[in-house]
């Protein structure tokens, strides 16, 4: 049986053998400093998770003017979280 001519030139895009350029399996290729954080990222991260910390134990020593109250416990808890939020972020 005789092929058409049209199907020696087509690429396999169906069985065992096809290429990933045929399924969309490939991905583009981006620049090596484009998927970094920049320098001041991880001293921001680092420096919001020991204010928070510092803010909360001092509460409870009770150094902090004021005496112990709650917002500075919520005040704490809110730059450790976002400090939490942004290491999920940095690369």
């Amino acid at each position: 049986m005789a092929k058409s001519p049209n199907s020696q030139n087509k690429a396999k895009t169906v069985g065992r053998y096809v290429s990933p350029e045929s399924k969309g399996r490939v991905t583009a290729r981006r620049r090596v400093g484009a998927d970094h954080s920049p320098r001041w990222y991880g001293w921001m991260l680092l420096g919001l998770l020991i204010v928070g910390m510092l803010i909360i134990t001092l509460n409870y020593l009770a150094v902090l003017p004021g005496s112990t109250t709650s917002w500075y416990l919520v005040v704490g808890l809110v730059l450790m979280f976002s400090a939490f939020y942004m290491a999920t972020r940095y690369r």
